[in-house]
């Protein structure tokens, strides 16, 4: 028969102790909370770099139909400068003697408002928030967030 001593009873109740618990929990949540801004950050700077490509975009198909109304290729509206009509005009393209002349394959979203783009004629002005319908000469987005390097998004 074994006798049971102090220090091989000690050895069996191995575990932690409700103060090594709470400092490790205290722990993972200053980790936790660290860690969070920056996701968010990311998450937000992703979609700044979606914005900025889908006005690029959207802006050189819109100076693409402009070059090409000015060369003559086809008819435009009197009074649009030779700028589109609409953004639907760059997707659904122009008659170019028998052939269709497209400039964008698709009008992407807005990615902050995920909603449609604000647009500006020539004769609007440059803080104008609605569109005389003259002719598509800038977009913008309609949100009035700001961006991580302090300037709002609708000033892009």
């Amino acid at each position: 028969m074994q006798v049971m001593t102090r220090s091989t009873k000690t050895k069996r109740l191995r575990g932690f102790t409700l103060i090594e618990l709470i400092v490790a929990t205290a722990i993972m949540m200053i980790l936790v909370g660290a860690a969070f801004p920056l996701a968010v950050n990311a998450v937000k700077r992703e979609r700044e770099r979606e914005l900025r490509y889908d006005l690029w975009m959207i802006r050189d198909a819109v100076d693409r139909y402009k070059a090409a109304a000015d060369m003559n290729a086809f008819v435009t509206k009197l009074g649009s400068e030779g700028y589109p009509p609409d953004l639907d005009t760059l997707v659904n393209g122009v008659d170019v003697s028998g052939k269709k002349l497209k400039f964008l394959r698709r009008i992407p979203l807005d990615p902050m408002t995920k909603q449609e783009w604000g647009m500006r004629s020539m004769q609007d002005d440059k803080d104008s928030t609605s569109w005389g319908g003259q002719g598509v000469f800038d977009v913008y987005t309609k949100s009035d967030q700001t961006a991580l390097d302090g300037t709002k998004y609708k000033d892009w």
